[in-house]
């Protein structure tokens, strides 16, 4: 192969890999934010279908563009950002504080929904607690233990018959944090860290891109 063509080929290489490696962040930000547009717009769309066609039909000419797909999105999306602005608004008041009361004792009556509402309500509190209280990140030997993972303890909780304390740890993946593996592992193996939850996350959303300059690895007693 002469040398120019060669050269020419590792330049194109160069090229597509520096484009490649600049749309794919690009590209995941706008997977996961269309995700998240059309789960809210999905919320409003059974009412907001029907009224603009009326919108559309009763005024033809000047707002038949009402029966634009993208119109309706559009309208469904922002009607379910109200409504969630709205619900966060009323929850901080007395009434709004009784409503949810109300719902989330009717919720408990319902035996399938008061397993995923307990479970999904818990789950959301640990990862709402600011650091210093039960709920910490930490680093487990996965899948050996020259390497580790970033985990969220959720529980502590004790062995039968030994007392030993272990530690249920929610090891999210890459670059979706919504999935991930639960582990049980007992505390002494553990590296405990001094991460935030916003920390965390950002390092495994990042694929390690976005983290500190230094981050424990040895546990205290292999030292």
């Amino acid at each position: 192969m002469p040398p120019d063509s060669a050269t020419s080929r590792a330049s194109l290489q160069k090229l597509f890999l520096t484009g490649l490696l600049t749309l794919l962040p690009i590209w995941l930000t706008w997977v996961v934010v269309k995700f998240v547009f059309v789960l809210l717009s999905d919320i409003s769309k059974p009412w907001v279908g029907p009224i603009s066609h009326q919108i559309a039909a009763s005024f033809p000419q000047s707002l038949g563009w009402f029966n634009g797909l993208w119109v309706q999105n559009t309208i469904a999306l922002a009607a379910t950002l109200v409504f969630i602005l709205a619900v966060g608004a009323l929850t901080r008041r007395v009434i709004g504080q009784r409503l949810l009361g109300w719902l989330e004792a009717l919720m408990m009556r319902i035996p399938l929904a008061s397993t995923i509402y307990t479970s999904a309500r818990k789950l959301l509190d640990i990862l709402q607690t600011k650091p210093g209280s039960t709920q910490r990140v930490v680093l487990v030997d996965f899948p050996h233990r020259e390497m580790k993972s970033v985990g969220l303890v959720t529980r502590v909780i004790r062995e039968e018959g030994s007392g030993r304390e272990l530690a249920a740890v929610y090891v999210p993946t890459t670059p979706n944090p919504t999935s991930g593996y639960l582990e049980i592992v007992p505390v002494e193996l553990l590296t405990p860290t001094d991460w935030t939850v916003d920390q965390a996350m950002s390092f495994i959303i990042s694929g390690g891109a976005v983290a500190p300059e230094s981050m424990p690895f040895t546990r205290a007693g292999d030292r």
